[in-house]
């Protein structure tokens, strides 16, 4: 009996000593961005998670521009793979994208080599022209995941809700001086091709 429970202590040990192995690495995490090198996209969020994909993103001229983000994971075993979705997810630098709850995590967990992607809606509101971060386990990857992809929202206030609040910010810029966040069409001017996009959100919130 006791040679059975010394197994199933060195067994534990073993699977232990592999898992802290296998957890990523963060400097070998690699992202990569359909959008040519040296250009942005701008992406619109609602809090419901009813915004543009990111196939439906809108390049510096404001045509449609595929910008979905692909992540490859490794670590000292490999290609990291099963890694759970909810711990890999976006930001802004400037914190301008205000997340609902789970609103920017990848589409699935990391597949056979090690990647997962984002194309799905985000559920979010604000806006920014920061640049944006991939974040794995709350710790941004360096270097290379610092993206030129920028968000406006209906939402405009960033209080997670589509509402009458935003009116007076959208009629602002409407009336004014240029605001990339009422720009939610995304063309550089603010104009008739924006109202219908807060006319169809007005309302939504977070899930």
């Amino acid at each position: 009996m006791k040679a059975l429970w010394v197994a199933i202590l060195v067994a534990a040990l073993l699977a232990v000593g592999t898992a802290m192995a296998c957890v990523p690495d963060l400097d070998g995490g690699v992202v990569t961005w359909n959008v040519p090198a040296g250009q942005s996209a701008t992406l619109l969020v609602i809090p419901d998670g009813s915004g543009a994909s990111f196939t439906e993103a809108r390049g510096a001229n404001g045509m449609l521009t595929n910008a979905t983000v692909t992540l490859t994971l490794v670590n000292s075993c490999g290609e990291l793979i099963g890694f759970p979705q909810e711990d890999m997810w976006l930001e802004s630098e400037d914190q301008g994208l205000v997340l609902c709850a789970g609103g920017s995590t990848a589409d699935h967990a990391t597949d056979q080599n090690g990647q997962s992607t984002w194309t799905v809606p985000l559920k979010a509101g604000g806006h920014s022209q920061a640049a944006c971060r991939v974040v794995v386990n709350g710790t941004a990857l360096p270097g290379s995941s610092a993206l030129p992809l920028h968000f406006n929202s209906p939402d405009l206030n960033g209080d997670r809700v589509v509402s009458l609040t935003d009116i007076p910010l959208f009629a602002a810029a409407f009336h004014g001086p240029y605001a990339f966040a009422a720009d939610l069409h995304f063309d550089g001017n603010i104009n008739l091709t924006d109202i219908p996009l807060l006319a169809q959100a007005m309302g939504a919130r977070c899930p």
